[in-house]
């Protein structure tokens, strides 16, 4: 039996080296996109802006994942806007001229998105679904709309597309997950501004088990939601992480701070105070079962592997 092949352009980050990991251990062949020019076993050159010869390794591939973009955690100004919309427009454009010149072109194209692309959802509103979610305003989300836009435009017949509305994922080893430990141990674990806004999470081991599911789903296509089904305020989730920790000392994070500790850190405020409530309705429809459905499941494991 031939070995299945999965490429991820710009694999290298948290979430492209646990999708190697996982699906290496499935026995899959998996090639990283990478623009390092560094020789590397089962990484391949590409600067995400031109074709050429890293396009072979897409003939016959099983599946394909672009996670290929700058960072949004960083101040929205002028040149880093620019940034953002052009590594994940040129990326993705990119990525649907080397499908359609393939013979055998991947038979799954799965690509980044996100969950920011929803409206802030503030209260007892419903959680956004596929079919119902609100889609937001402002630059975050014009990323978004334009991201998956592009996806769009890139559709091509012979392969299956698939955009990942992805949530915050959680893990040990990268993202967002140390950092919040780290603060929540110096004592800044109590609601940040007023703490109602809603947190969409997902488990890293749930997130490498949806792409799974989603690559072998054959009539998965089109966007989902991947987050966990039980989204939280930031009041409880903090309040979760202050139970397990327990700092010798709780600090208030009013909104005025926040926005003192964004500047000197070079990011936004909106990473944690917009209020994201969004729920998996496709996954859980196609039947998809959760590992860490509950936030307090995922910080229990989470926090006993540290």
């Amino acid at each position: 039996m031939q070995q299945a092949k999965m490429i991820i352009a710009g694999g290298n980050g948290f979430l492209g080296q646990h999708l190697q990991q996982h699906f290496r251990g499935l026995g899959y062949e998996v090639v990283i996109l990478s623009r390092s020019t560094k020789p590397r076993p089962g990484h391949v050159h590409w600067d995400a802006q031109t074709l050429g010869s890293w396009t072979a390794e897409l003939e016959g591939a099983d599946v394909l994942v672009n996670m290929a973009g700058r960072t949004v955690d960083c101040r929205y100004t002028a040149a880093n806007h620019h940034q953002i919309m052009v590594s994940r427009l040129d990326s993705t454009r990119l990525l649907g001229r080397a499908v359609a010149a393939c013979q055998q072109p991947p038979k799954v194209w799965l690509n980044s998105s996100t969950a920011t692309i929803y409206a802030d959802t503030p209260g007892t509103q419903p959680a956004n679904t596929e079919a119902n979610g609100v889609i937001g305003e402002g630059f975050s989300v014009e990323a978004a709309r334009a991201w998956e836009a592009a996806f769009t435009e890139a559709q091509r017949p012979a392969t299956r597309q698939v955009a990942l509305r992805t949530s915050i994922v959680l893990g040990t080893d990268g993202g967002a997950f140390p950092v919040m430990a780290r603060l929540a141990r110096l004592g800044l674990c109590s609601p940040q501004g007023n703490g109602r806004q809603w947190i969409s999470w997902l488990h890293i081991t749930d997130f490498c088990r949806a792409v799974e599911f989603l690559i072998n789903t054959s009539t998965a296509s089109g966007a989902f939601n991947v987050c966990a089904p039980n989204p939280l305020p930031n009041r409880e989730f903090n309040q979760q992480l202050r139970e397990r920790l327990r700092p010798w000392l709780v600090l208030p994070q009013p909104r005025w701070l926040l926005e003192i500790g964004a500047f000197v850190l070079r990011t936004e405020t909106e990473l944690i105070l917009k209020s994201r409530k969004v729920y998996p309705q496709r996954l859980l429809d196609l039947g998809f079962e959760f590992r860490y459905a509950h936030c307090a499941d995922a910080l229990d494991d989470l926090l006993a592997a540290k």
